[in-house]
């Protein structure tokens, strides 16, 4: 049997939507619209606790359970982001060195924008070559990813 729950709660980057399926979180966006909470799913309750605490500066873990669905590529570039430490940065070009495919950066970059759990999978931690910021399609965008990153300590250029 398949247990589904959605949550969802303002931040300081808008609403916070998320689905859990099994009790693992499959599912989060930013920025859109409010939607009624349905379900109950105690990864949600702690998921919803450790994002507060980060948003409000107070925590730098996220570890809740999480379960993502992509292709062989998308996993291990998605491994490659879960693995950069708050307040640090990696360019999508050390991605794609460290799953040792040097030459996908641009796939690399369609593999981040396919992320489907942005935050624990901390793709705004992802620059441009040079630490240049770049796209971001999470929330407002690139405001959004300003914002994360300074909440880390970091700028980035422009």
């Amino acid at each position: 049997m398949t247990e589904e729950a959605t949550r969802c709660f303002d931040s300081p980057i808008g609403n916070i939507f998320m689905v859990a399926r099994n009790n693992k979180i499959i599912y989060l966006t930013m920025g859109g619209p409010a939607v009624a909470s349905s379900g109950k799913s105690s990864e949600l309750d702690k998921a919803e606790k450790q994002l507060k605490h980060y948003f409000a500066g107070k925590g730098k873990t996220l570890d809740f359970a999480v379960e993502v669905q992509g292709t062989e590529f998308q996993r291990a570039v998605w491994s490659e982001i879960a693995a950069i430490p708050f307040g640090e940065t990696k360019t999508y070009g050390e991605i794609a060195e460290a799953i040792g495919r040097p030459k996908a950066v641009r796939a690399v970059g369609g593999a981040v924008g396919a992320n489907p759990v942005p935050l624990v999978i901390g793709c705004h931690r992802v620059l441009g070559a040079s630490g240049k910021i770049t796209g971001y399609s999470g929330g407002d965008g690139l405001p959004t990813k300003r914002w994360l990153l300074a909440l880390e300590g970091l700028t980035a250029k422009e």
